[in-house]
């Protein structure tokens, strides 16, 4: 199994760690960059996938771009449909798993870290206008022009799989490229129009993503989102058929999980920090939830 951060308060995994969730005994072949920088192909990677991916936290920001098949994804409690010509992207930290890959899937994957853009000649605040890399933002967005995307990413695939250090730094140059036109294009579409109740609870959702350590209970996300308890729980109920409190529940459940295969957290210290301070009551919960104790789960992430 990965190697595990006792003390790290929210758990990320490397790239080279994340393989042997994704891949199991099967290892990609990588450049001397793989932490920072990689890209390839849906479709070499597909066949290698240990599926249902269970929900975990990666180093890296990452993109998945389909030109062909389908995929389910989750970015924290909500779950996403890809299909063709449609990217999905995540910033670092965030809670994700993957539930599916349709066997004709075909299309790009790409991680990096935002350090790679650290020399002189580079002035990114682009990360600030792609909203699918924001902590708030839908990581969802479909592509109108398709072809220069996909000359794009091969261009950066071809790049990559040269494999020559002396040549890294222009691994950014392709990227900023690449983040450029998912901007031009973002920029040229309409914007959807949400109602007030789903837009209240995306809202929720994005605070118990980042705040589920700070905040414990419906009343204080409400307070947080300067709205009364009730009309909270009335614009959860309008948006997803379940009440904030489920909500908020979910996401402990998917903490623990992510604290449970990611961490050698006791489960003591693990029900201390999502706020169910008796080990037995919060094994009782998670099991009520999962359908398997903590331990139980903890063992089959091995």
């Amino acid at each position: 199994m990965a190697h595990k951060q006792a003390n790290a308060k929210i758990p990320v995994l490397n790239p080279s760690q994340f393989d042997e969730y994704l891949f199991g005994n099967w290892k990609p072949v990588v450049s001397k960059v793989y932490d920072q920088f990689h890209i390839e192909r849906v479709e070499h990677y597909k066949i290698h996938l240990q599926l249902p991916l269970q929900p975990h936290r990666r180093l890296v920001y990452f993109m998945i771009f389909l030109t062909k098949g389908k995929v389910l994804r989750s970015k924290g409690l909500t779950q996403y449909e890809i299909g063709p010509n449609m990217l999905f992207a995540l910033p670092s930290d965030q809670i994700t798993s993957i539930e599916f890959v349709s066997e004709d899937a075909e299309g790009y994957y790409l991680h990096f870290l935002p350090e790679i853009f650290q020399q002189k000649r580079f002035n990114l605040p682009i990360f600030k206008e792609l909203p699918f890399f924001q902590l708030t933002g839908n990581p969802v967005f479909e592509l109108i022009d398709n072809k220069q995307v996909i000359e794009l990413f091969e261009l950066t695939l071809q790049e990559y799989k040269k494999n020559q250090p002396e040549r890294f730094e222009l691994l950014p140059l392709y990227l900023t490229t690449l983040l450029t036109e998912f901007k031009l294009q973002e920029k040229s579409q309409p914007k959807s129009l949400q109602n007030a109740a789903t837009y209240l609870t995306q809202r929720y959702k994005d605070a118990l993503s980042s705040l589920i350590y700070e905040k414990k209970s419906v009343q204080e996300f409400a307070d947080f989102l300067s709205v009364s308890p009730n009309h909270l729980h009335k614009s959860v109920k309008t948006t997803t058929g379940k009440s904030a409190h489920e909500l908020l529940e979910e996401m402990r459940i998917l903490e623990a999980k992510v604290l449970l295969s990611q961490t050698d957290l006791s489960i003591g210290e693990i029900a201390f920090r999502l706020g169910k301070v008796d080990p037995s009551d919060f094994s009782r919960f998670f099991k009520a939830k999962t359908l398997l104790t903590p331990k139980q789960y903890r063992n089959n992430s091995n």
